[in-house]
């Protein structure tokens, strides 16, 4: 990798990386005759996004109406927002219903009245049903206020009511494959009861989405769509928590080495929350880890180093738990990589990269 140009943190994305895995997850969506719907969120790039459309994606989802309009710039025209609706931003929204096929969310009937008040275009709509993750959407026990929804939908010529809608978050909190395996059991179990419950009502959708399922199960039968994002990149709690390996991780945070202190076994890093976000996991020995160590070759990177991490940050300041053997190696002015705890909110907060190609 050319490391000339770079001054300051830098985000670099592996292409070849991520294009494998967008290849394999769309792989696994056609072999179960499900629906890829993949989350925008992750990446935000009209670039990486033109890589999906290379192998047949068509139908995209995202996490805020900003994010929509930006992609539907970009030639995509077929949108979910997985964000409960914000009734404030209706005009926006009314404005992009006339440009791309739009689905929203809703979870309440107050903000199904205001939506029927004011859209003036044909929008999709799904209810936000809540299987165990107790973030938002409707608890799938709760028959009464899911009919009463959908009924008020129906009741509404602008509104089409797609189906189920969920994001099983909780599977970021698990320790085990096993555990990932069984929220996704679960996860479907609620909604395919539901879809049964309200089969009358017509052809009824279910939608799933989270990156730990989609990458660790390999059967979605009763299943219509998917929706995973971090899939694009991968980043260290993935690998943490069984999705991916440390080869699949397809972004690095290339930082400046700015001081080293060989009384502490300590490299401070120009590359802070402000870069990488203040993620972290926890290790067995209680310390913190907010960012595997990996150094660059000419193509990519390398796997991490063992037993040296990135063990605390503040704005701006990174600090590299190292051994003195790793601290004699580095040089000041040299380019350090981070692999990200949460490579989503690193993404969002860098705003940009550079591609390795």
């Amino acid at each position: 990798m050319k490391q000339n140009k770079i001054i300051r943190p830098s985000l670099i994305l592996d292409k070849q990386k991520c294009i494998v895995n967008i290849s394999r997850m769309k792989t696994k969506a056609d072999k179960n005759k499900v629906k890829f719907r993949p989350h925008f969120k992750t990446h935000q790039s009209a670039i990486v996004g033109s890589w999906f459309k290379e192998i047949g994606v068509s139908s995209i989802t995202v996490s805020s109406v900003e994010m929509a309009k930006y992609f539907a710039c970009n030639g995509w025209n077929d949108i979910t927002i997985a964000f409960p609706l914000n009734v404030l931003e209706m005009d926006e929204i009314n404005k992009l219903s006339t440009k791309v096929s739009l689905n929203v969310l809703i979870d309440n009937i107050e903000t199904l009245s205001v939506l029927k008040q004011k859209v003036e275009n044909r929008l999709g709509v799904y209810i936000k049903i809540d299987t165990g993750y107790g973030r938002a959407g409707i608890k799938s026990e709760d028959i009464e206020e899911i009919e009463c929804l959908i009924n008020e939908i129906k009741n509404c010529n602008s509104l089409l009511f797609h189906g189920f809608l969920t994001h099983a978050g909780h599977t970021y909190h698990t320790n085990s494959k096993n555990e990932i395996k069984n929220i996704f059991f679960e996860t479907k179990t609620k909604m395919t009861a539901l879809k049964k419950y309200f089969s009358k009502n017509g052809d009824i959708e279910i939608s799933v989405g989270d990156t730990p399922s989609c990458s660790i199960v390999d059967d979605f039968s009763g299943i219509d769509e998917i929706r995973p994002g971090n899939f694009v990149f991968y980043d260290v709690m993935q690998k943490y928590l069984g999705s991916c390996g440390y080869e699949d991780i397809a972004v690095a945070l290339a930082c400046p080495v700015v001081a080293k202190y060989k009384s502490r076994n300590e490299v401070l890093i120009y590359g802070g929350g402000v870069h990488l976000s203040k993620e972290f996991i926890l290790m067995p020995d209680g310390n913190k880890l907010f960012g595997e160590i990996v150094k660059f070759d000419k193509n990519s990177w390398k796997k991490p180093i063992e037993n040296i991490y990135l063990s605390s940050l503040s704005q701006e300041h990174g600090i590299i738990k190292a051994n003195p053997e790793f601290i004699e190696a580095i040089k000041i002015g040299d380019l350090i990589g981070v692999l990200p705890v949460h490579s989503c909110l690193t993404a969002n907060l860098m705003k940009d990269f550079y591609i390795l190609k």
